[in-house]
């Protein structure tokens, strides 16, 4: 750089150049530091002098940060787009990311509407149970709303039955047999038909799982069901809770089985 005893004529001080392009000192510090624009001169007393063409810089610096891009990419790749073809495929492709970040927030917004509105209805401060219905909402699983009816103890059986991979793959499952209900729903099947049952099959066989046996949790979930209100199922569900109910009801006739009664008997 070349050195001048006095600031001479077209060059401007850090602060001079913060003021008039609306930025703070330390920004064009950082800027400096990092390479991203750095003075085109310096004083003899070691005061970094700016120019014209370091305005213009920094103008197209704050357009593309408003665009969305990176300081990395408006330090490291953009100075390498020549052709209007290139800044076009840059262009596009940053909408195409800001698409992507415009979803993920919506779901994030929609997630924090649901988390708010349990939270409205729960008599107390359980942030334990909060971060398990931001799990469920995070994957996509419409029973997030049911944790406030859990007891503490069913709900730490079931995290301690399940970590990320096999939550996930459970979470998979729940839903396919949730589509298949509506689907049969919808098609008028009565809980007693052959796909009726094979749907009850499928629902027990999944709970089972899901317990792992565990008759003390398999009660808890069935007292859960007894223990929604129907208003809220029907309007979080598209099926029918006397559907599943009556399904199974009719499953467990045919098996020779019935566990609820069993176990009530016992007790």
């Amino acid at each position: 750089m070349e050195k001048y005893r006095a600031i001479p004529q077209g060059y401007m001080t850090v602060g001079e150049i913060a003021k008039k392009m609306g930025v703070t000192v330390r920004t064009l510090q950082y800027y400096d530091k990092e390479g991203i624009l750095t003075p085109s001169s310096e004083s003899e007393g070691g005061r970094r002098l700016y120019t014209h063409k370091d305005i213009v810089k920094l103008h197209q610096i704050q357009s593309m940060k408003y665009l969305g891009f990176s300081l990395e990419d408006i330090k490291t790749r953009l100075p390498a787009i020549n052709t209007t073809k290139d800044v076009s495929e840059a262009l596009t492709k940053q909408a195409a990311d800001i698409r992507e970040k415009i979803t993920a927030l919506e779901d994030v917004l929609q997630s924090i509407e649901k988390l708010n509105a349990e939270v409205v209805q729960m008599e107390a401060v359980d942030w334990e149970r909060y971060a398990d219905i931001v799990v469920l909402l995070q994957a996509k699983n419409d029973t997030y709303w049911t944790m406030k009816y859990l007891s503490n103890n069913a709900l730490s059986r079931i995290r301690q039955r399940f970590d990320h991979e096999n939550g996930i793959q459970m979470n998979e499952q729940y839903r396919k047999i949730v589509e298949y209900a509506v689907e049969l729903q919808r098609s008028g099947h009565a809980p007693e038909s052959e796909q009726g049952q094979n749907l009850a099959k499928e629902w027990w066989d999944f709970t089972m799982e899901f317990t792992g046996g565990d008759i003390k949790l398999l009660s808890d979930l069935h007292n859960l069901g007894s223990n929604i209100d129907y208003n809220e199922w029907a309007d979080k569900f598209a099926f029918d809770k006397d559907y599943i109910e009556k399904a199974l009801e009719f499953y467990f006739i045919n098996i020779g089985y019935d566990p609820f009664k069993i176990r009530e008997e016992k007790s």
